[in-house]
């Protein structure tokens, strides 16, 4: 997946005392805290839904609906990872969503997107896509939409997963850090959700003409 990948600043970094305060502050309903959560998180998020988002536009509504859907689930974050790691996938989710908004498919069963196997063989083998500029060319923007369209189709454990280890470049226990899970279990997510995507992108590619 060409988009372009960047690690999460401070991904496995414990809560510092600033941060810990910030924190208490914003569970109590502290205006000023609000400002200074938005203020010292807006840019490093923003850079982070521009990768997951179709437009400008939408990777600044991505970013405006994830500080809401924080305030709102502040009382939550129980400090197991940081706070900028958590808004990171907050985000992530917001952005998504978006670039679902208006399609009338809902996230789909992973199950129904794995492939199936008869005598130890793919009962279907994946479509061919169509490559008229060479295996060489850059992602296009339709090509991008595409992607986005299906990853947002995935469930969200596989989801963020996908996007931790795919589009942002983290390792498997970078990952497994930054969500609170096991490294097996990433690894296990992973593999299931690349199947999956893979699932929905061979739907919406055409095949190849002989």
């Amino acid at each position: 997946m060409s988009i372009p990948a960047a690690s999460i600043p401070g991904h496995s970094e414990s809560r510092s005392v600033a941060e810990t305060d910030l924190v208490r502050r914003l569970k109590a309903g502290d205006d000023a805290a609000y400002e200074e959560f938005v203020r010292s998180l807006t840019a490093r998020l923003l850079a982070v839904a521009r990768r997951v988002s179709r437009s400008e536009v939408d990777a600044e509504d991505a970013v405006q609906d994830a500080f809401v859907s924080a305030l709102r689930s502040i009382g939550t974050f129980d400090g197991r990872s940081s706070l900028s790691t958590w808004m990171h996938r907050i985000v992530v989710n917001a952005a998504l969503m978006r670039a679902r908004s208006g399609k009338k498919h809902q996230a789909v069963s992973i199950d129904a997107l794995l492939p199936a196997f008869e005598g130890g063989m793919h009962k279907e083998h994946p479509k061919a896509w169509r490559d008229s500029e060479g295996p060489d060319r850059r992602m296009n923007e339709d090509d991008r939409n595409m992607v986005l369209d299906a990853l947002s189709m995935l469930p969200e454990e596989f989801r963020e997963v996908i996007v931790l280890r795919d589009v942002d470049g983290l390792d498997s226990k970078a990952v497994a850090a930054a969500l609170g899970i096991g490294d097996a279990l990433v690894r296990q997510r992973l593999h299931r959700g690349r199947q999956a995507l893979l699932t929905i992108m061979n739907q919406r590619m055409t095949e190849v003409t002989p």
